[in-house]
């Protein structure tokens, strides 16, 4: 009697390279209250920005539909966080094919958000220091083209989690949902870097520089808050992932130690601060707007207070 000695490696249970018992152990206790504290936030407070774009404000303005879009974006990311509540609280409980769909739409909300704020600031940038270009290139059209645009980038880049995610049986931890095959991604860290932190970098620091220095030279200020705010905006989004994206590279350059404790743990700390800035900026829309401000008075206390129609947020 011959005995087959064939060996099917996919009978193999799936075994994480590293042991990171201590980082599970304290997301199980963190995490789930923590996203489930920026999920609602975000929800929200996004949806409180959404909600008075549509309810008061003219939603053919260039301004508007570039912010409305970043608002769906960060409501986009912040649709994964449940997920990711219960998945590290216990195990993937939700099959193989929401385990590509939550992939996709973290990666979805993340890339359209970087390029909205980027086209938000050369929005500005135009309108401040090219304004007569500016007064017959802005228009809707122009507006629904960009975002078109910008969404058509974003779909691309998030549809690489849904084919390389997938969920895998892992003796210690149990179903987790991973990638299978790490090594074969077509956007690795390095274009991952570039397009979506190092050139929207480049690009806003030199938008506001020439903005800064207009708005000096002809002393406006009055006239552009629009412009402060989304500084302070892009300077939350740069905080947050900065450190991230930095502790990536990092990895990416000592892929041969893929258990380099030095870098697990960072990247596990600056990754979850990340996912801050999804709640945190649209506090900013209230308390930086002046616009939204009056209107969110008009809400609450059914004041009719005045507003300049000319006014910026």
């Amino acid at each position: 009697m011959e005995v087959s000695t064939d060996y099917d490696e996919s009978l193999e249970p799936f075994i994480t390279p590293c042991d990171i018992k201590n980082i599970n152990d304290f997301g199980k206790t963190f995490l789930p209250p923590f996203f489930c504290f920026i999920f609602t936030v975000s929800l929200l407070g996004n949806g409180l920005v959404l909600f008075i774009l549509c309810k008061f404000e003219s939603l053919s303005k260039v301004t508007n539909i570039f912010l409305i879009n970043l608002v769906v974006s960060n409501l986009i990311f912040s649709i994964s966080l449940p997920f990711k509540a219960v998945y590290n609280n216990s195990e993937w409980i939700f099959g193989n094919v929401i385990c590509k769909m939550v992939g996709s739409t973290y990666t979805l909300g993340f890339y359209s958000s970087v390029l909205f704020l980027t086209l938000m600031t050369f929005d500005r940038y135009l309108a401040v220091v090219h304004v007569v270009a500016a007064m017959n290139q802005r228009r809707s059209c122009y507006a629904f083209t960009m975002a078109a645009v910008v969404w058509s980038v974003s779909v691309l880049g998030s549809l690489e989690p849904y084919f390389s995610l997938t969920v895998e049986d892992d003796p210690k931890l149990g179903k987790i949902c991973e990638e299978y095959d790490p090594d074969n991604k077509i956007m690795s860290a390095y274009p991952e870097f570039v397009l979506f932190f190092l050139f929207p970098l480049v690009v806003i620091l030199y938008c506001y520089i020439r903005i800064g220095l207009r708005v000096v030279m002809t002393r406006l200020n009055s006239r552009h808050r629009t412009v402060k705010l989304i500084f302070v905006i892009v300077v939350l989004f740069f905080l947050c992932w900065t450190p991230y994206n930095v502790i990536l590279l990092m990895k990416e350059q000592a892929k041969d130690n893929l258990c380099d404790y030095s870098l697990i743990y960072p990247e596990y700390i600056t990754r979850n601060i990340a996912h801050l800035y999804f709640c945190i900026n649209p506090v900013f829309y209230m308390f930086m707007g002046k616009k939204f401000q009056n209107y969110i008075c008009r809400l609450l206390f059914n004041k009719n207070v005045s507003i300049n129609s000319r006014s910026s947020y």
